[in-house]
């Protein structure tokens, strides 16, 4: 090769520049048609515009919703609505720590005693159990509590107290397998090293296994909250005056008995949305240390939206 180069009188600097590369070409992105979405859309949309046009044309007084809305027994209502939801809750939250210790527990009896009532709370009908309180003075006459109490059971067994032991004492059933599967979420481990360091059993649950077992507690106690609230309005059966039995008695009196009874429902499902919110906020705390990083609040999720909107789609700003 020496040879040919010397005879032309080239060199190695004589050879030609290497050709530059070839641009490539810019790539289109085209979007995936998703036709089966625009299909199910369409039908969505038309189910519901025929749903309202329904409603529209059917004989509802759609002007007495507003007219006792606010009226003075409704608001009543939903203050004794509210007021049932937390004293039952209450009752079910503490009594429900009580039965999973229990059925945690090394003793035979009382874990079988915890079995029992679960089975037994869970397997029936919450209307049921209200009915059964409140004609329980049909089997005992009187009620003895010496030294402490002593009357009717009919003048005892008043219709709050049927509403707070029936819906209370069958939310701590449920309460009871919510808060055991949380206990039992934490390793043992946590468990043995606490009683190595010399902490009691009771401390321990204090400060070592609740506070871990709360993420696992807390997001189906909050689903609880929001059905007890809901679940309140059986308690109209059993003589309890709540939303649910004024809403039915003014639809009586004002012959607009559907109109209240959607009333009720727009007031259930403004007290469910409140509750729903306080549940994503208390989620949200109990999962500090869990995961990176926190989700979003409702507020910095439409923060981040109305950012996105000005940005090019597919860009990378």
């Amino acid at each position: 090769m020496s040879a040919d180069i010397h005879k032309t009188g080239g060199g190695p600097t004589d050879l030609p520049p290497p050709a530059a590369p070839p641009t490539p070409e810019t790539i289109r992105a085209v979007p995936v048609r998703h036709y089966g979405r625009y299909l199910v859309a369409v039908v969505a949309i038309a189910v519901l515009v025929s749903i309202v046009y329904a409603f529209s044309q059917g004989k509802i007084n759609w002007g007495a919703v507003p007219d006792y809305f606010f009226d003075h027994r409704i608001l009543k209502g939903v203050g004794q609505t509210l007021l049932l939801t937390v004293l039952s809750m209450v009752i079910g939250v503490v009594g429900g720590i009580l039965l999973a210790v229990m059925r945690l527990s090394r003793n035979p009896v009382t874990s079988s005693i915890a079995w029992f009532y679960i089975w037994f709370f869970r397997g029936t009908p919450v209307l049921v159990q209200l009915f059964v309180w409140f004609n329980l003075g049909l089997v005992f006459e009187y009620i003895d509590l010496l030294p402490l109490y002593k009357d009717y059971w009919s003048s005892f067994m008043t219709p709050f107290l049927t509403a707070l032991l029936g819906l209370g004492l069958n939310e701590a059933a449920y309460m009871a397998e919510i808060c055991r599967a949380g206990l039992l979420s934490v390793d043992e481990g946590q468990t043995e090293a606490s009683h190595a360091l010399g902490m009691s059993h009771g401390r321990t649950l204090r400060r070592i296994i609740v506070p871990q077992a709360m993420r696992v507690i807390v997001p189906p106690t909050g689903n609880e909250v929001i059905n007890m609230l809901k679940t309140t309005s059986l308690v109209s059966a059993v003589q309890y005056y709540e939303l649910l039995r004024y809403a039915q008695d003014i639809g009586q009196t004002s012959g607009a008995p559907v109109e209240m009874l959607f009333l009720a429902a727009a007031w259930y499902l403004i007290m469910t949305s409140v509750l729903s919110v306080g549940q994503y906020y208390i989620e949200r705390h109990y999962a500090r240390g869990s995961s990176r990083s926190l989700p979003p609040t409702p507020f910095q999720k439409v923060k981040a939206n109305l950012a996105s909107l000005g940005r090019p789609k597919g860009g990378l700003a």
